[in-house]
C-alpha cells in the first residue's frame, strides 16, 4: 500500500523499520530494479525550525562517500513531507543487535568500533560532526 503518490510508480512501501523523534523508516523496493532501499519519511510540518538542519544532513549526505555510510540514493520533497530513499542495512540498528546477543564478543566489538571510528574520521575530515552517536542510531548489514 502506498501512502504516498511521490513514491507511487517507484517504490513499493512494505513495513516500518525505525522511527524516531521527526521521522519514520520504511522499507521499500525500487520497482525498476527490486534494489531494497530504506525511505526516511517526514512531515514537514512537525519538523518546524529542524527542516533547514534535515536540509543540511541531505547536503552532506550528498557529499560523502565511504563503506560505513549508508548511500543517499535521491530525495523527494513534496509540499508537506519529505522523502529521504537511501541504502538498506539489513542488519537492522546496532542496539537491537546486541540485545539479542545479550552481548558482543571483544571480536565483534572491535569490528563495530572499527567501522564506526572509521565513518566518524572520514566524516570529520570533511567538517562534518555525526552529533547523534548511539547504537540506536548505527545500521550495520547482515550476514
Amino acid at each position: 500500500m502506498v501512502r504516498f503518490l511521490a513514491l507511487k510508480g517507484f517504490y513499493e512501501v512494505e513495513r516500518t523499520i525505525g522511527c524516531g523523534g521527526f521521522a519514520k523508516v520504511k522499507l521499500a523496493t525500487h520497482l525498476a530494479t527490486g534494489e531494497k532501499v530504506a525511505i526516511k519519511i517526514m512531515d514537514k510540518a512537525l519538523l518546524g525550525a529542524d527542516l533547514a538542519r534535515v536540509k543540511l544532513e541531505i547536503s552532506a549526505l550528498k557529499t560523502v562517500s565511504h563503506e560505513n555510510i549508508c548511500k543517499l540514493y535521491e530525495v523527494i520533497e513534496t509540499e508537506t513531507h519529505m522523502f529521504i530513499v537511501m541504502e538498506y542495512c539489513s542488519g537492522g540498528e546496532l542496539f537491537d543487535h546486541i540485545v539479542e546477543k545479550n552481548r558482543l564478543t571483544e571480536s565483534e566489538s572491535r569490528m563495530f568500533f572499527r567501522q564506526i571510528v572509521s565513518a566518524v574520521a572520514y566524516l570529520h575530515s570533511l567538517g562534518y560532526a555525526h552529533r547523534d552517536l548511539k547504537p540506536v542510531s548505527e545500521t550495520y548489514f547482515g550476514k
